[in-house]
């Protein structure tokens, strides 16, 4: 199975949001089958087949999530990101200031879904390949 200092060697090439799908691409190939990041520190469980999982440190200190999403800004803002614009720990604040808690993504499906705090979906995305 795959271990966090693989994905984090992995993580460590993504400098925008433009490098996530090669990004995906690498982590899948460790066995990777999914995993689900928290805005509020970007802690993120990591799943494998067989049941696998484990799980990163935070990343830094705490986030505090907008009670209420906004759809619409966020959707711009991670255009934005997508485009190379940001870093990740700026998309990370832009997450928490439109109200988006988490992220779940599914290598087997190839999605990408927000939600914010009260679990509602919020945006689904295709991950490119």
């Amino acid at each position: 199975m795959f271990t966090i200092a693989q994905i984090h060697e992995a993580h460590d090439k993504v400098k925008s949001g433009a490098d996530f799908p090669k990004y995906i691409q690498e982590i899948k190939a460790l066995g990777v089958i999914g995993f689900e990041t928290f805005v509020e520190d970007s802690r993120t469980q990591y799943f494998g087949l067989e049941n696998f999982k484990t799980e990163s440190e935070p990343m830094y200190a705490n986030l505090e999530i907008n009670a209420n999403s906004n759809k619409a800004e966020f959707i711009e803002r991670l255009k934005k990101h997508q485009r190379g614009e940001t870093d990740y720990f700026k998309f990370c604040k832009d997450c928490a200031e439109t109200g988006i808690e988490k992220w779940i993504v599914s290598l087997t499906e190839m999605t990408c879904i927000y939600y914010d705090k009260n679990g509602n979906e919020i945006l689904v995305e295709q991950i490119p390949s």
